[in-house]
């Protein structure tokens, strides 16, 4: 049997088995701090003790993932606040926080033409990213152009499956 990895999924690994190794180095996430991540963007956080279950109050603003037992994969999915509760195996709650997902500080621009809105990130060429808030227009063809690529890149991904 072959096994073969795209240079893509081997990046990723060594980037998360770099990451896991300096786990050490991660924040703890603090009793009283807020936890704020960017949309879009994933954070890892370290736990002081292992998480048996995670409840995120409304996955659809950030979604949260156990990589190891003391290490959280924090991904912004939509703007807005919800909550993070985390438990324990004796079912003592190790996390009970805010979770802010919002927009990064730099490199976007809004364009307002009347009521429509169109967003450019410029950092330091200005390209098209798919924001919530824009113009419905807009965004569908901004997400049509995603998935388009998407389905060629899963169509590729398969071509090459099926050649072993």
């Amino acid at each position: 049997m072959v096994l073969r990895f795209s240079s893509e999924r081997i990046g990723r690994g060594l980037i998360l088995s770099a990451l896991l190794a300096t786990s050490s180095a991660l924040p703890v996430m603090a009793a009283s701090q807020d936890v704020t991540v960017l949309i879009d963007q994933a954070m890892l956080v370290r736990l002081e003790r292992p998480a048996a279950e995670i409840v995120v109050g409304n996955p659809s603003i950030a979604d949260v993932a156990v990589q190891s037992g003391k290490v959280l994969v924090i991904t912004g999915k939509s703007f807005g606040e919800t909550n993070l509760i985390v438990v324990d195996t004796a079912g003592n709650i190790v996390v009970n926080r805010r979770l802010v997902v919002q927009e990064p500080d730099t490199g976007y621009v809004t364009v307002y033409k009347g009521s429509e809105r169109v967003t450019l990130h410029c950092a330091p060429n200005c390209e098209t990213p798919l924001v919530i808030g824009d113009s419905p227009k807009y965004f569908e063809s901004i997400a049509k152009e995603i998935k388009s690529k998407q389905s060629i890149s899963q169509t590729s991904a398969e071509g090459d499956k099926q050649a072993e």
